[in-house]
């Protein structure tokens, strides 16, 4: 099983480095892509794939949604594209231990082949209580930056009459991305593929990344950015779907959750 690792950069290339260079140590990773957001020309990754440099992008970036977007489209017009069975979108404040991770996201795949979306844990997600024995559970929410999806999955669901980096696998419009992976979640399991965390692999956001470099990122400071995304999150959520707020959301994605189980009962005993 081979798979293609997406990094999204802005501004940071230490940053950015140090985790391409960890996936090289620790992983024996060659397969790794960096998206740069509009990052000025002398803060670019010297690992840099695809440099974005239009006046939008140059002004506000791409955020999670808008970049992994472009990156997989880049390499669903390559010839790369069937080459590889699962992509890893991260951001470059995403940090692993001190380990190979690769490898064991790798077997889960291998081992559940309804295994639309994976993702690693992290050491402060109260969802470790609920993982068992298997050290996998299957959830209708996963909140993360570290998303591994297998690419049967991502050919389901994709755009592929128009598309760019704005409706290629996520909803770009949704600028900030607040509820994104609610609809990925959602489309995974409406199209009878589960969404999975497991507890081999540890990742954490460092968020300190944000809170100090917001100027040199040309982003919105902290605490500006926690505002914006619930409030634009929920008008997009409106407009889109007619919900009036976060539970009428969950209750649909658990509607798509309850029913996989019904079409995969040997599964329930990875079931909340």
């Amino acid at each position: 099983m081979r798979i293609a690792i997406l990094i999204l950069n802005r501004n940071l290339p230490s940053a950015t480095n140090k985790l391409v260079e960890h996936l090289k140590i620790y992983d024996q990773q060659k397969n790794i892509f960096v998206i740069e957001a509009g990052s000025d020309e002398n803060k670019l990754s010297k690992y840099c794939t695809w440099n974005v440099q239009n006046k939008e992008v140059k002004l506000k970036g791409l955020r999670y949604s808008r970049g992994m977007n472009y990156g997989l489209l880049k390499l669903w017009k390559s010839k790369k594209w069937k080459e590889y069975d699962a992509f890893f979108l991260l951001t470059n404040d995403t940090e692993f231990e001190k380990k190979d991770s690769i490898s064991k996201l790798k077997n889960y795949l291998l081992k559940y082949p309804k295994i639309g979306i994976l993702s690693p844990s992290s050491s402060s997600w109260g969802e470790n209580r609920l993982i068992n024995d298997y050290n996998i559970k299957f959830f209708w929410h996963i909140h993360n930056t570290a998303y591994l999806l297998r690419r049967q999955f991502i050919e389901q669901i994709i755009n592929t009459d128009s598309p760019n980096y704005y409706n290629f696998l996520f909803d770009g419009s949704n600028f900030r991305g607040c509820f994104s992976e609610s609809e990925l979640i959602a489309k995974a399991y409406a199209n009878n593929w589960g969404a999975a965390i497991t507890n081999k692999v540890f990742v954490n956001e460092n968020e300190n990344y944000l809170l100090k470099n917001a100027k040199i990122i040309k982003t919105d400071i902290y605490n500006k950015n926690q505002k914006l995304y619930f409030e634009e999150g929920r008008k997009w959520l409106k407009n889109k779907y007619g919900f009036n707020n976060k539970w009428q959301m969950n209750e649909y994605v658990k509607f798509h959750y309850d029913n996989f189980f019904i079409l995969n009962p040997n599964y329930l005993k990875y079931k909340i």
